[in-house]
């Protein structure tokens, strides 16, 4: 084998490793996911989603993406928030933390101190017996193996996974919130969204919406 091939080989292996564990998390959806829906749904404040390293980049992606499919939500670095950020979050707010080991110090630091002042915490974690997997509020278990992350160390395909869970929750809390295309592109105006002249059929409501 040349080394092209050798290259190429190995870049596709590691796609179809991802990919699988990516697919793997719809048969971890499950009871924990229906009552994230009801704890977002009875939040009567803003979300918060933190996250250290690449869970961080991670979390910034899903309260992005909640905030365009209309659940107002903001990205808290979880050490930025231990330097006197956390004073943003108050009762009635509602915080994500995406930890796959669950063993961050300054996200359970974080995570301990707003549970205190009433914040539920909903943990994201492939380690439920984890520090912050017995701390939250409500603990998601999402595991898609340790093939998926080179040696089982960089978090690649693991984080994957956890957006693509944090993606179905904002498509499902858009339709049971009946939020529409129209104000999905009033508050995304730039860029070749914003330019659409047509807009796609409404998507069908779920639960009580």
């Amino acid at each position: 084998m040349t080394s092209a091939e050798e290259t190429l080989r190995t870049a596709r292996d590691l796609v179809r490793r991802e990919g699988g564990g990516v697919a793997a998390v719809a048969d971890q959806i499950d009871d924990t996911f229906l009552r994230a829906v009801e704890l977002v749904d009875a939040c009567t404040g803003k979300v918060f989603v933190t996250g250290s390293g690449t869970s961080g980049a991670v979390a910034r992606r899903m309260a992005h993406l909640l905030s365009v499919c209309g659940t107002p939500a903001v990205f808290l670095p979880g050490m930025d928030a231990l330097h006197g950020t956390m004073g943003a979050v108050a009762p009635g707010d509602l915080l994500f933390t995406l930890s796959r080991g669950g063993e961050s110090d300054e996200l359970n630091d974080l995570s301990t101190r707003l549970r205190s002042r009433g914040v539920p915490v909903i943990a994201l974690t492939a380690a439920p017996e984890s520090t912050l997997g017995r701390l939250a509020d409500l603990t998601v278990v999402i595991d898609p193996g340790p093939e998926v992350d080179p040696g089982g160390v960089i978090a690649m395909g693991s984080t994957l996974a956890t957006a693509v869970w944090g993606d179905a929750l904002a498509a499902v809390l858009m339709r049971r919130r009946g939020y529409g295309w129209e104000q999905v592109l009033f508050t995304h105006p730039a860029g070749a969204v914003g330019k659409r002249a047509d807009l796609p059929d409404e998507l069908p409501p779920l639960g009580d919406a």
